[in-house]
């Protein structure tokens, strides 16, 4: 069984020629996203880059976008995203960009249309939190990084 939920999208003037969002096997959790840049922009060896996606969208309420990296540029280009993955809140209605990052050891040239990110909607479930003195055990208790080997 699938589930469907109605997400609206709008471009930013001038990227008409950008493609929307859009899965690219019938299995894909994300839907891929693309840069807008002019013509293409290059990225350094460590340098940080904010990259437009050329789309506002309007999640709805209950839900959340994640932005993700892409598998083949993080082992192909040594690209990833900071802050991954990032959150586009139901609330918000800006430019979707990301933080792209190049951790290789050449620059990267973005090219304008090229897929740069993954979006994955998901629900988002909103706790309260109750204060207490003291926390139910565990066997694992306070074991932290690297505690079950």
């Amino acid at each position: 069984m699938t589930n469907h939920l109605k997400v609206k999208v709008k471009r930013k003037e001038g990227c008409q020629d950008l493609p929307l969002p859009a899965y690219m096997s019938p299995g894909a959790s994300g839907m891929d996203l693309y840069a807008d840049v002019e013509g293409e922009t290059s990225i350094a060896a460590g340098e940080v880059r904010l990259i437009s996606t050329g789309i506002y969208i309007s999640i709805p309420p209950g839900y959340e976008a994640q932005i993700r990296p892409r598998s083949g540029l993080a082992l192909k280009k040594a690209i990833g995203i900071l802050n991954s993955p990032g959150t586009v809140d139901s609330d918000y209605r800006g430019l979707v960009s990301v933080i792209l990052v190049n951790l290789g050891k050449n620059p990267f040239i973005v090219k304008r249309g090229e897929r740069i990110a993954q979006m994955v909607i998901q629900k988002v479930v909103r706790v309260e939190l109750e204060p207490v003195d003291e926390l139910d055990a565990t066997s694992r208790s306070a074991g932290g990084f690297g505690h079950t080997g």
